[in-house]
């Protein structure tokens, strides 16, 4: 099959192939440019952690799980350790029945081998196949979306926009909320509303939130737990498994061995 962009692959309108799959590696510190396409994206990443980015959030994506981009969301994809992509690719055709928003759906054993499968057949396959019937399997799965724990929602307030950038540059620094919002010329009441009215959280949800991000981005890049517990912040090891394990439900050093 010829190579392409996941940018190009999403503009090909052909119902006949309801998912186009696409298979191919992102290095490390490459930042795709922000794009749109018609088509839905599941973005999976085989091995590897990649981060999602819209205006509604960011998306960290372990291979636990995949991220569901609308067609005509705008979006961008980095990875900073190199990842194993497996993108697939759903005709407009199809998305009436899938969610309108970005959204994270669980990658059970029985769904990785089934993205694995079509992302290697491509483009290349005919109607009524073993390759379409996998993809009528899929589309199946995709009605079963649900929250992700790892996502860290954006705002459209600039100036919440620029404390959340901040944050997110030196995520172990212990600022107040009040140095924050200083640094944006606001009164912190008003930084604290815009939290809980554009977030869903308060500000120390949403710190952990991005904390919890952090942990899983560094875990893949094979980070010692109790270093991560300590640069990120926490009194001692415990107190970060602890965290971890109640958000995640199992505890960080067991989080990517289950993975494999």
């Amino acid at each position: 099959m010829e190579k392409r962009l996941p940018s190009q692959l999403g503009q090909r309108i052909d119902a006949q192939r309801p998912i186009i799959g696409l298979r191919g590696r992102l290095a490390a510190n490459v930042d795709m440019d922000p794009h749109r396409h018609p088509r839905g994206q599941l973005a999976y990443a085989a091995e590897g952690i990649i981060r999602v980015y819209t205006d509604e959030g960011v998306w960290v994506v372990p291979p636990s799980q995949a991220v569901w981009v609308p067609g005509d969301v705008v979006h961008r994809t980095t990875a900073e350790v190199s990842a194993e992509l497996r993108h697939l690719f759903v005709d407009p055709a199809y998305l009436s029945g899938l969610s309108d928003q970005c959204s994270v759906v669980e990658v059970s054993p029985l769904l990785r081998e089934l993205i694995m499968r079509v992302a290697d057949f491509g483009d290349d396959y005919s109607t009524n196949s073993p390759a379409s019937r996998l993809c009528a399997v899929i589309l199946d799965e995709l009605q079963n979306l649900k929250p992700s724990l790892l996502h860290l929602p954006g705002a459209t307030d600039r100036r919440l926009q620029r404390v959340m950038h901040a944050m997110v540059e030196n995520p172990s620094a212990e600022i107040g909320l009040n140095y924050w919002a200083e640094q944006v010329g606001a009164s912190e009441r008003t930084i604290s509303r815009l939290f809980v009215k554009e977030t869903g959280m308060n500000f120390q949800q949403w710190r952990k939130q991005l904390l919890l991000q952090e942990a899983v981005d560094r875990l893949g890049k094979r980070n010692a737990v109790v270093d991560i517990a300590l640069e990120l912040g926490y009194r001692s090891p415990s107190a970060f498994v602890a965290m971890f394990r109640q958000a995640l439900g199992k505890p960080p050093g067991q989080y990517f061995k289950d993975l494999s």
